[in-house]
């Protein structure tokens, strides 16, 4: 199994850092990075080998390469996302479908979270081929990648386009995506952005629920983390990592 982290985005809601850097490389402090507490994870639960999809600002991750890898004990591979500043992360994940065969433990670039994540997913394994990471505390609202979970179904619905009062939790953006189900994740992946390139990954989730192709999840507890999209969020995280 290996690391696999989306690090392609813009983040144009983070300006002015996200003028130079992409949005993994937004410092939380003044050695700390989204990517550098993401690695640290995987490095803490002896994934050595990890991938990461790049593209706006790409060289500035390229430049940290070296420096990554030694800091954190890992083997960085860099794929290129030719179509990051025009499509969505469906096609970003699409790009990385040659790994997925590994077993991969997904990251978003953006997300702030504790490495309790990955060893709940770890923990996990057996009880699915995909499993995603649910928040099932927060109060949710709009903004939320919300998920409906049965344990007939696994999940039936994922979509920020629903009623909060319906989910059973939010989709954090990290998912253990096990060997065996590479090929139907790249099928759906393929499918979903060719129908639409401004759809998410998410999106992909969804068309293999609806192919009857069962997801799980794994509930997180109570944990401080966030997804940074703005300058509030970036506010919130640098208080879970350097709490006062």
């Amino acid at each position: 199994m290996i690391g696999l982290v989306l690090a392609a985005g813009a983040g144009r809601r983070l300006r002015p850092y996200t003028d130079t850097l992409p949005k993994a490389l937004v410092p939380i402090d003044p050695e700390t990075s989204v990517l550098d507490l993401t690695l640290a994870n995987f490095a803490e639960i002896g994934l050595t080998d990890v991938a990461i999809v790049v593209g706006y600002a790409a060289q500035a991750i390229a430049d940290r390469q070296k420096d990554l890898e030694a800091r954190y004990g890992v083997r960085l591979e860099l794929v290129q996302n030719d179509k990051a500043e025009e499509w969505n992360n469906a096609y970003s994940l699409w790009c990385a479908r040659n790994l997925l065969d590994q077993g991969v433990i997904l990251a978003n670039g953006d997300t702030v979270h504790p490495v309790s994540v990955e060893h709940t997913l770890l923990s996990a394994r057996g009880e699915g081929r995909i499993i995603l990471a649910l928040d099932t505390e927060k109060a949710l609202a709009d903004e939320e990648m919300k998920v409906i979970w049965s344990q007939a179904k696994g999940v039936e619905r994922i979509t920020k386009l629903m009623d909060p009062a319906t989910a059973t939790g939010e989709y954090i953006g990290i998912t253990l995506i096990e060997p065996g189900a590479g090929a139907d994740l790249t099928d759906a992946l393929r499918t979903t952005w060719e129908r639409d390139p401004n759809l998410y990954y998410e999106d992909a989730y969804q068309e293999m629920a609806d192919r009857g192709l069962r997801i799980d999840v794994a509930p997180i507890g109570k944990v401080d983390w966030v997804e940074i999209d703005n300058h509030d969020d970036l506010a919130r995280a640098r208080e879970i990592v350097c709490p006062s």
